[in-house]
This record gives C-alpha cells, structure tokens and sequence, in this order.
C-alpha cells in the first residue's frame, strides 16, 4: 500500500493546518509516540483506502522558508483550488505558487505549509467529451 509522511517541526500546528486544509484527521500511531507520529485518515487517505499517509515530529532543523523545494511534493485533489488556497495563505501558509490554469489537466496551485513544507493542491479540468 502505498504510505507518504509530513516532517513537521511543530506537529499540533501541522495537524491543525491540514485538518483545515484537506478535512483530515488524526490519530496516534501505537508505537510512534516518541516521534510524535500520526496517523492520516481522510476521504481517500486511510487504512481502508490504497493509500495511507503519517504526520511526524521533523528530526532537526525545518528548511527556511521560501527556498526552493526541499523534497517530494504532494499534491491533493480539492473541489475549488482558488478557495483552498486562500484558505491556507489565512491560517499560516504561505505562497509558493499561486492558483494556475494548466490546460487539460486542471488549476493547481502550491503553498508553503509553516512547518517548511510544500503542498499542492488541483482542482482537475473537466472531462471533454
């Protein structure tokens, strides 16, 4: 199955951001206490899904803000990019790229998460016919 993980340096901010940002929730991994980890549940993410993802306490420094990506990129479907990203540029994100029309795929847009991360979020383009 596959599992992805979010490196945080403060795991309480971190779980509300994403809670807000993509509706999940969280619960503590038996066992991952000392590392603060957390397990993601939400529409298509969870152990009755194909796919399962953990929120963790960062090992060491968070990268500075504004840098270029320093890792995997994620990227989340949502019904209305535009309105999501606002959402997360007022509840402590911050712009890395703003929403954009790609033709035949959809409007994505990336915002940095206040732990050092980056995430994305698409609205796909309607199916032609």
């Amino acid at each position: 199955m596959p599992h992805f993980e979010i490196h945080v340096s403060e795991v309480e901010a971190a779980k509300s951001f994403y809670a807000g940002l993509f509706g999940w929730s969280f619960a503590p991994m038996p066992g991952g206490e000392e590392l603060g980890y957390h397990l993601i549940e939400g529409p298509e993410i969870g152990s009755d899904t194909g796919l399962t993802g953990g929120l963790m306490a960062r090992m060491g420094e968070a990268p500075s803000a504004g840098g270029p990506v320093r890792g995997g990129t994620m990227t989340f479907e949502v019904a209305d990019c535009d309105e999501r990203y606002a959402w997360a540029l007022a509840n402590g994100g911050a712009e890395a790229l703003p929403p954009t029309d790609y033709p035949g795929i959809g409007r994505c847009a990336y915002v940095e998460d206040g732990q050092g991360n980056i995430v994305g979020m698409i609205t796909p383009a309607p199916e032609e016919n």
